[in-house]
């Protein structure tokens, strides 16, 4: 199977290893941009908004790749460092419908990538694959040599040597601060009904300032963790979902009067949460919160969720007279159903929260957490005089919690993860289940637990995660699960 180099919701990898090398952002910024003129109305420019994190490699690849849309005629607008999120935000306030994050997101500092969003829509599945397969076609051999499609580019027909292409009329680049145009958008939809003291853990990702700048104006205290950019990330890696990149933010809280920690990843599109007694409140359990808070004004309102989360969270959309739906894994296909169904919340296991209820449908981590603290500050701060207690966390520890393990990873072969899960689709039998869905992967519910196997999206693993009431539980749907990979691959070393 050929290795694809453009994942569900965009491109990433090592900087200076095809496809993350100037060369192709410059060839891909021009095959963009001829997407986005072939609709375009006569004497009409396009315009497509183009930002990046804090890694150093973003300068070069953000040059390539505006040179390439300036040579299809697109005129582009530098918005500089800012959060993925905040690009979204930007071509809803500058009309563009259109932009490319360059974004190594949560991945090491010698990593980037790219996410676009082409007349509104993200490009996602085979609509970036084509995008992909008009820019290059990857070839066989070591080196991965890369040929031009002349056809489906015109690129080569329009070459005129060491200059590149030529058309008509070279767009205009630009640059506009959008800065102060979020903060103020947020803070104008985010009303808190008290200050509140928090800690606040950037991991030196791009979020870093936008979140001093945004939780003080909401009229909080903040305490700063590692919120100065530097895209070789020296504390921590900026992800989250890894409970040792919250050791700092969970000493900070134990050590200080800080009521509830927050988190970010290194484009800022996640949210992680730790209370004042130092327990993290996975993103599942956070849409709990967000569902019933959301539900208050939207009553019979449709809340989506990924197949990775926990059953307590349809659970408690039901209780709260919602209409629980779970959908695939992958931010982009989230936002297709949620603009499909018209839901005013989706939630990922990830940390991906998307509110179309007062805001715009797309994933933002910084908004996220001020829809967090505005709910979180109705409760009382502290209930004891050693500030040890506070309702916040009381609120957050509350939510409904199973046994579970984390994402366990199956490495595989280039393609031997489809095939496996595939064969479990197929044939595998889980005897005790009491229902077993195929959308994504195979999870099998049972009266006490589920059993979850899905391949990644974006690497050649299984996916699995198991949740149960009790360890006897999680052992024996485990035990069902080791059966199943047996009969469809004898001799599986498997993560659990």
């Amino acid at each position: 199977m050929k290795k694809q180099y453009f994942g569900t919701d965009g491109i990433r990898g090592e900087v200076g290893k095809f496809p993350i090398v100037p060369e192709f952002m410059t060839r891909l910024g021009y095959a963009a941009g001829k997407v986005l003129s072939k609709d375009a109305k006569s004497g009409e420019r396009c315009k497509v908004l183009i930002g990046k994190d804090t890694r150093v490699s973003g300068y070069l690849l953000e040059a390539a790749l505006e040179a390439g849309f300036a040579a299809a005629g697109v005129d582009v607008i530098d918005i500089g460092q800012v959060t993925t999120p905040m690009l979204y935000f930007a071509t809803y306030e500058l009309g563009t419908g259109s932009g490319a994050a360059i974004t190594g997101s949560h991945n090491p500092p010698e990593y980037n990538g790219l996410k676009m969003m082409v007349g509104g829509d993200t490009l996602y599945g085979e609509a970036i694959q084509d995008l992909y397969r008009s820019v290059c076609a990857a070839q066989s051999g070591a080196a991965a040599a890369v040929a031009v499609d002349a056809k489906a580019t015109d690129f080569a027909a329009e070459d005129t040597g060491a200059r590149g292409p030529q058309p008509a009329r070279r767009g205009k680049i630009s640059s506009v601060d959008i800065n102060e145009r979020y903060i103020a958008r947020v803070v104008s939809d985010i009303k808190l009904a008290r200050g509140m003291k928090i800690a606040v853990d950037c991991g030196n990702g791009v979020a870093g300032p936008f979140a001093q700048a945004l939780f003080t104006r909401l009229g909080c205290e903040v305490v700063p963790l590692f919120c100065e950019v530097d895209g070789n990330f020296p504390n921590h890696h900026p992800d989250p979902a890894d409970p040792h990149n919250l050791e700092d933010l969970i000493r900070v809280l134990a050590e200080t009067d800080c009521e509830i920690g927050l988190a970010f990843d290194g484009d800022g599109d996640r949210l992680g949460l730790v209370t004042k007694t130092g327990s993290i409140i996975w993103p599942d359990r956070q849409l709990m919160l967000f569902a019933r808070d959301v539900l208050s004004r939207n009553p019979g309102g449709e809340i989506i969720y990924d197949v990775k989360c926990s059953r307590h969270v349809g659970k408690v959309i039901e209780e709260a007279g919602g209409k629980a739906t779970m959908y695939k894994t992958g931010h982009s296909l989230i936002k297709v159903k949620l603009k499909e169904t018209g839901a005013p919340l989706a939630g990922e296991m990830s940390g991906h929260v998307f509110f179309k209820e007062r805001w715009y449908g797309f994933d933002d981590g910084l908004y996220a957490a001020a829809r967090m603290l505005e709910i979180l500050s109705r409760e009382p701060a502290w209930l004891d005089e050693g500030q040890r207690l506070n309702g916040p966390s009381i609120l957050l520890e509350a939510l409904p919690n199973s046994p579970s393990t984390p994402e366990l990873k199956l490495e595989c072969a280039e393609g031997e993860n489809l095939r496996i899960v595939n064969a479990l689709q197929a044939g595998a039998y889980f005897k005790h289940a009491s229902q077993v869905i195929t959308i994504d992967g195979v999870r099998a519910e049972y009266e006490d637990g589920f059993g979850l196997a899905r391949p990644s999206n974006t690497t050649p693993v299984v996916v699995i995660r198991f949740e149960a009431d009790n360890d006897a539980a999680l052992k024996r749907i485990q035990a069902e699960f080791r059966e199943a990979f047996e009969a469809v691959k004898p001799g599986l070393v498997l993560p659990f």
